[in-house]
């Protein structure tokens, strides 16, 4: 595929190659939706962890009926675009709608690669997708991954960042593992040619802790926010871990986060040619 190929991606929204990349890497708490867990209503609990300090939240809900996900979606971008955060969709697709996320655009600023006069663009498109595939990823801003060993993170072909799992015991997946625990995160980052969010059962500062220091460039939680009483409170607890905790770089990637397939390859040689 060529820079100039233009992609459909379905419901009036279409992007040219590799989408024109308008969202800074993914770094400090992620938080992943589950609306069964969520006290008081998922949308109040997306509402209060972006009010603690999360940017970025993914939306799971893949049992729902299409129409009903995509509204939850337009809902949810917007309480992330007043903040400056992002909804990232798990699966391949964004959840963009030409009609129902009218009210999401934003006036783009001419510049470059955007090209003209200042222009209404659609809402980022960001991704999170299964180990199991696509490969290689379609077209999008941001793109993720959840892998939980080396082989699959050997697999990687343009996305951003990894998720990798489990860290640690989680009630939201019982018997789920073995966990890796920080010195088993640490190992897989290693490896990994992006930059890499610890998930599974992390619901203290403490382990926000261990995983940064492990080299996490973020952490993504689930259980934590949904099910807590205080999910503003606790959203901001978690974020000032993530933020007061010094990163080892320990990963193929720890010169800077690819911006580019041809930066993701470079890592890739890099790490090649690393003793």
């Amino acid at each position: 595929m060529t820079g100039t190929d233009s992609v459909d991606l379905g419901q009036g929204v279409s992007c040219q190659g590799r989408c024109p990349t308008r969202i800074s890497p993914v770094s400090g708490v992620v938080v992943l939706t589950d609306r069964r867990l969520a006290r008081g209503g998922l949308v109040r609990v997306v509402a209060a962890v972006v009010a603690g300090g999360v940017r970025w939240v993914v939306l799971r809900e893949r049992d729902l009926p299409r129409v009903e996900r995509l509204a939850l979606a337009v809902e949810l971008r917007s309480i992330l675009a007043e903040a400056g955060g992002t909804l990232i969709v798990a699966g391949p697709d964004p959840l963009l709608d030409a009609e129902s996320d009218r009210s999401a655009t934003v006036e783009q600023p001419s510049s470059g690669a955007w090209g003209g006069a200042s222009e209404i663009a659609r809402p980022p498109i960001a991704l999170q997708l299964p180990a199991a595939g696509p490969y290689p990823p379609p077209p999008a801003d941001l793109v993720g991954r959840s892998c939980h060993d080396a082989v699959e993170l050997r697999r990687l072909t343009t996305e951003d960042y990894v998720t990798i799992s489990p860290v640690y015991p989680t009630r939201t997946k019982p018997g789920y593992g073995p966990p890796l625990l920080p010195e088993g995160l640490a190992a897989l980052i290693r490896v990994s040619p992006v930059p890499a969010l610890a998930l599974g059962g992390i619901e203290s500062p403490a382990q926000v802790h261990a995983c940064v220091r492990a080299g996490a460039c973020g952490v993504a939680v689930l259980g934590a926010v949904m099910r807590a009483e205080n999910p503003q409170r606790t959203a901001a607890a978690l974020t000032a871990a993530c933020t007061t905790e010094p990163r080892v770089l320990a990963g193929s990637w720890r010169a800077g986060p690819p911006t580019s397939t041809a930066a993701t390859q470079q890592n890739r040689d890099d790490r090649e040619e690393l003793p």
